[in-house]
């Protein structure tokens, strides 16, 4: 078959290693569904500071009435 290597006393075949690194780094990269996820806010295109602050204060007052 092909090599092994010997780890802990144990004879380990180098296909289980190399197996064993994909999982160990799809692991990592692989984003985790159980974190807590950003909160969403609108984006505010406004003209200018007034309607930006109108449509934030309106936002907030709105999003506290659901709560």
């Amino acid at each position: 078959m092909g090599s092994a290597y010997t780890i802990l006393g144990r004879s380990v075949p180098s296909h289980q290693l190399a197996l064993a690194t994909l999982g160990a780094v799809a692991f990592v990269i692989a984003p985790k569904p159980w974190g807590a996820a950003p909160p969403k806010h609108p984006s505010v295109n406004a003209t200018s500071p007034e309607e930006e602050k109108f449509v934030n204060e309106f936002l907030a007052k709105h999003s506290e009435a659901k709560h």
